[in-house]
């Protein structure tokens, strides 16, 4: 599998290396001991979602609180979709940028997306289904929710009439509003933490 860094400190796409035959194809969708590698932090699957989506559908933006915190690790498993992952980190030299992948079955591409980088997808075909791995379960009150269409953020969606979204999504605070709130996770909060040291007598 290669991995890649991203402009995002910390978000890694992950694309397969298939070994195709006449019954089909087979790849690894992920192998920890080598994203333990590349992120510095183990990570031990504790809850996996998914989520089916009509053509034009967008969802997002959603991070959680630190603590808890929730890294995300997702794929599309059907159809097609958008992924988008934005620094929501006060302090973090990239905070409020944006960067996307196009993820479907084709190319088997995943994104690791680590505390406190909020996330979203436009999927693009009816039926596109989506699987998330998280390192955390779900708990209730941590969600952070980001308007998709804050214009401080100015994701480019590329979506050709308006898209199909909830109330939650569309109702949702702005980045500066969430900031001014303190509701976003500081940048130093969700770095992988060093061993710790023996001290000197």
């Amino acid at each position: 599998m290669l991995i890649e860094e991203t402009a995002i400190d910390g978000v890694l796409v992950l694309s397969p290396r298939p070994h195709a035959d006449g019954r089909g194809s087979f790849h690894e969708a992920m192998r920890s001991s080598e994203l333990e590698r590349a992120t510095g932090r183990p990570f031990l699957p504790r809850q996996i979602n998914f989520s089916v989506s009509r053509a034009n559908t967008l969802r997002g933006i959603h991070g959680t609180t630190v603590p808890p915190g929730q890294v995300k690790y997702v794929t599309c498993v059907r159809g097609a979709l958008r992924d988008v992952a934005v620094d929501l980190r006060v302090g973090s030299p990239t905070f409020g940028r944006s960067i996307s992948n196009l993820l479907d079955p084709a190319n088997g591409r995943c994104v690791y997306i680590p505390d406190g980088v909020g996330h979203g997808f436009l999927s693009l075909t009816d039926d596109t289904c989506i699987c998330y791995v998280l390192s955390e379960e779900f708990v209730p009150g941590t969600q952070i929710d980001i308007n998709p269409m804050d214009p401080d953020l100015a994701i480019t969606w590329g979506h050709t009439r308006p898209p199909i979204i909830s109330d939650k999504d569309a109702g949702a605070t702005s980045v500066r509003a969430a900031l001014a709130a303190g509701l976003l996770p500081a940048w130093s909060a969700t770095l992988p933490h060093a061993p710790a040291r023996p001290r000197l007598p």
